[in-house]
């Protein structure tokens, strides 16, 4: 009996594995491999070498499997694979929002889902036990405990939206298939991780309310992204400022710094220098917050975003000038090409326009980022003051900034080949809107002379414009240059 005893045991230890397997195979997760690939901004006729990433994918009822946008920017290729590693098939993005970090990734193949059972989004609380799901190489389910510690509203990595967040301490360990990680609580998805601090231990996810609005603005094509109010505003915590703007008796309300031109703030009649008392019926205090049902108190960045959808109209309660008002407010997606300084490209080249070696470019963050981590340090100093003031600096245009890039050398630029990030104010008198504006621009060059005018020292440089254009096939050709030009 001993002897039988044994060989069970025995039998049920080899079994563990195949049965852990078996377990993250029906608990809702798959693999997903990505290969991205970038365009250079720096050179931007081009792109930088491929490279791949492995994560975790989260199935939802649909054949939908969610992950972090990140995983599949600028993708090449994308595939679904068993946890185990015995299948694969190829994938497409369904759905994808940049802002807020989310992507749907779907299948032709009917049959690799249907094993898997879908899994449900729910929220969390502050002080919940929740459970970080990774793969171990063999496919086994390897679960980290972890304690939400915090929801609050941040910025998220494109630099611009700031949305709900839940942060948790958890200790992590790495595998090769942790990009994106399904967090749970009692068999439910409560959020994403997207960021993790090795020194700290702590995470920032993706919480259930962000992937519900996704979830619910993705069922009903076409996607319109998460709404933005248009406001700029700053706290009246001060009582003298509060005297200042005359809101004595008033215990709560933030100041209206500026608005958005065209934004759902503006064309609500909001004005700068007004102050919110409420919106929605919810109460604001003098930091901007209000008290959230499900987080306490709260940005009102999570009420208009996150709590509403695109095209929904809000009452808010302002004061202006001693007289309170009540207007009403049409929420809408802010599209990133309305940015004079795009927050973010992918998925699509950046636009560029080679004249006789002047490389020019749209100034975007994009490009901002490539020069490092730590770009804010290091870019161009103009160029990030830019980015950063951008609302305030260029409510009258122009649509884009046009910047020299760089000079790729030639008979034609001799002694300009040092030159790089000015702005480009004019080509041949003609103020440039946008890299759009070049082609009309150079019809009128000046006694055979094209004529570029920077905001910034040489100031001005003049190229022979028949020289340019007879060097244009020998130009591509010395560079190995697919185009000379990227237009949208």
């Amino acid at each position: 009996m001993h002897r039988s005893l044994f060989a069970l045991v025995i039998c049920l230890l080899l079994a563990l594995p195949a049965s852990r397997a078996e377990e993250a195979r029906t608990l809702s997760i798959i693999r997903v491999n990505v290969t991205n690939q970038a365009w250079d901004f720096a050179r931007p006729w081009g792109k930088r070498p491929p490279y791949s990433r492995r994560a975790v994918g989260t199935v939802l009822e649909g054949g939908r499997v969610l992950v972090t946008a990140e995983l599949v920017a600028n993708a090449n290729y994308v595939e679904f694979e068993t946890p185990e590693g015995g299948r694969k098939v190829p994938a497409t993005v369904d759905v994808v929002d940049y802002e807020a970090n989310l992507a749907i990734l779907k299948t032709d193949d009917a049959e690799f889902l249907k094993p898997v059972k879908p899994l449900e989004v729910a929220p969390a609380a502050v002080g919940d036990t929740l459970a970080v799901w990774q793969l171990e190489a063999t496919g086994n389910l390897l679960v980290t405990k972890a304690t939400l510690t915090t929801a609050e509203v941040t910025r998220y990595p494109v630099d611009d939206s700031p949305l709900l967040i839940y942060r948790l301490t958890t200790p992590l360990q790495f595998r090769d298939s942790s990009f994106t990680l399904p967090v749970v609580k009692d068999g439910k998805l409560v959020g994403l991780v997207m960021r993790y601090d090795t020194n700290t231990n702590n995470a920032d996810l993706i919480p259930a309310p962000v992937i519900q609005h996704f979830l619910t603005d993705a069922a009903k094509p076409p996607y319109k992204g998460f709404p933005r109010s248009g406001i700029t505003s700053a706290q009246t915590r001060d009582p003298q400022f509060r005297r200042y703007i005359g809101l004595t008796g008033q215990t709560g309300g933030i100041y209206v710094t500026d608005t958005v031109p065209g934004g759902p703030a503006a064309l609500a009649g909001v004005e700068k220098g007004d102050v919110i008392l409420k919106i929605d019926g919810e109460s604001v205090d003098q930091d901007g917050n209000y008290k959230d049902p499900d987080y306490g108190k709260i940005s009102i960045s999570h009420l208009f975003s996150t709590r509403h959808f695109d095209g929904e109209t809000l009452k808010i309660t302002v004061v202006r000038k001693g007289e309170t008002k009540d207007l009403d407010l049409k929420l809408a997606h802010r599209p990133v090409e309305s940015y004079v300084i795009e927050p973010y490209i992918f998925d699509r080249a950046p636009s560029f326009y080679i004249l006789g070696g002047l490389v020019l470019g749209e100034l975007s963050r994009q490009y901002l980022k490539e020069f490092g981590g730590d770009w804010m340090k290091k870019a161009p100093e103009q160029f990030v003051y830019f980015d950063r003031q951008q609302g305030e600096l260029f409510k009258d245009g122009p649509k884009k900034i046009v910047f020299l890039n760089r000079v790729l050398p030639s008979d034609l630029t001799v002694g300009y080949e040092e030159l790089a990030h000015l702005v480009v104010k004019k080509i041949n008198g003609v103020a440039l809107q946008s890299l759009a504006d070049i082609p009309d621009a150079l019809t009128k060059a000046t006694n055979g002379l094209h004529r570029i005018e920077f905001d910034g020292e040489p100031g001005t440089i003049y190229l022979d414009a028949a020289l340019v254009s007879a060097s244009e096939v020998a130009f591509k050709q010395k560079y190995r240059l697919p185009t000379l030009q990227r237009l949208e």
